[in-house]
């Protein structure tokens, strides 16, 4: 089986682009491709070459210390792609909450960050099925265990400010717990929102407990503690983070051959050895499907 090979074109001029298009609001979605289903999946076998929108959160979708790209999302890309008789790789690395607007503007070809998929993502963009669900937690100093361990404990305190990443579906986590806006803290990244964390910008950072988990994993000397995982309720629905894989929405002949060699390598259990080392287990694979997600934002 071949490698798939990974361009060296670096990222921040991408990451900028993408920041450019969230505040212009552009698009360059095809209304007419969007029609037919679009074509870019022939263009991007012609070229061999697919550019790949990522944030760089661990583990979903980072550069390693030897500057590849790497994570759960790309690992497992990289697999479909390789199926589909792609097997160039041009990462593209932008905010979090600029990887929409990015896509829809076309600087990359598809999402690979560990997107959850709710309703409001997909009325802008078109969802694989999810190839994996996880619970949420809470990140805290070590000096405030007790003191902050529910959602609810910062809606309570009136001092307490909550840490989330900007566009994550977290943030709609915490509005519909009640967190006021002017409690909650929005960070760029990850590795900002521990650093906010530490340095006392934020009482707590909300994340899903696979991404928490390795934070503390690679910063093991930092004084903080993960509060129990749970499944986040609004409006009486438990809401699972399931994520997966985001395409522009005239491309949709491309999602659908892309969800094709994702069922295989579920079928397999490809899948999960794909994503294991990032601390994915069988308890987070999901036959959960981004139609239902659309529907109901719910699993």
């Amino acid at each position: 089986m071949s490698t798939p090979h990974v361009s060296r074109r670096l990222f921040l001029a991408a990451g900028l682009g993408a920041g450019l298009a969230a505040a212009a609001g552009c698009s360059t979605v095809d209304l007419a491709a969007q029609r037919n289903g679009g074509n870019l999946l022939e263009r991007l076998r012609a070229t061999g070459e697919v550019r790949v929108g990522f944030a760089n959160e661990a583990p979903y979708g980072y550069v390693d210390s030897r500057g590849e790209l790497t994570g759960e999302a790309p690992e497992v890309a990289k697999a479909v792609f390789r199926r589909l008789g792609v097997d160039g790789f041009v990462p593209a690395l932008s905010d979090f909450g600029a990887l929409i607007p990015g896509l829809r503007a076309g600087l990359f070809d598809v999402i690979a960050a560990g997107m959850f998929i709710t309703p409001p993502r997909c009325e802008q963009i078109l969802f694989s099925d999810p190839d994996y669900n996880a619970p949420e937690a809470l990140l805290v100093r070590r000096e405030d265990i007790g003191r902050f361990t529910t959602l609810e404990d910062f809606v309570q305190d009136g001092a307490a400010r909550l840490g989330v990443l900007l566009g994550s579906f977290e943030v709609d986590v915490a509005a519909g717990y009640g967190v006021p806006r002017d409690r909650t803290v929005t960070f760029a990244t990850q590795a900002g929102g521990i650093d906010g964390l530490l340095a006392g910008r934020a009482d707590g950072f909300l994340l899903t407990a696979i991404s928490l988990r390795d934070a503390m994993r690679r910063r093991p000397d930092a004084a903080v503690a993960l509060t129990e995982p749970f499944v986040p309720v609004l409006d009486g629905v438990e809401q699972y983070g399931a994520g997966g894989f985001g395409f522009r929405p005239d491309q949709r002949r491309l999602r659908d051959a892309f969800n094709a060699e994702l069922h295989a390598l579920k079928r397999s259990g490809e899948l999960l050895e794909i994503v294991r080392p990032f601390g994915f287990t069988e308890s987070e694979m999901t036959d959960l499907t981004a139609d239902r997600l659309c529907r109901t934002g719910a699993a």
